[in-house]
């Protein structure tokens, strides 16, 4: 009588489909998710920006003048950071705007 074992397990050709797939699906997610750091680096600067904005119409409201410099800001308490987060320089203008500066 023979025994006949049956083994189970995948074929080195299903096992090179899904290898395959796999990387097709990378190749599809990796440029998307470059592309939402991106974004949301964009907008984490533009939300600091508006933060700023605000913290200096509140220093104007407080001591009637426009701060000399954002490290006004700092110094005096109204802000803790004055940089975006991907270390952009933010400056104010004359006019009391907060702007990107020049790295």
């Amino acid at each position: 009588m023979k025994i006949v074992k049956k083994e189970n397990g995948f074929t080195l050709i299903e096992m090179m489909i899904v290898l395959a797939i796999i990387s097709i699906l990378l190749l599809i997610v990796i440029p998307s998710m470059t592309k939402s750091h991106e974004v949301a680096a964009s907008k984490t600067c533009e939300a600091t920006m508006n933060l700023l904005q605000s913290q200096v119409a509140a220093y104007q409201a407080d001591t009637g003048e426009l701060p000399a410099d954002l490290e006004t800001l700092k110094t005096d308490g109204y802000v803790e950071n004055i940089t975006c987060p991907s270390d952009e320089t933010l400056v104010l203008d004359a006019d009391g705007q907060v702007v990107l500066g020049e790295n």
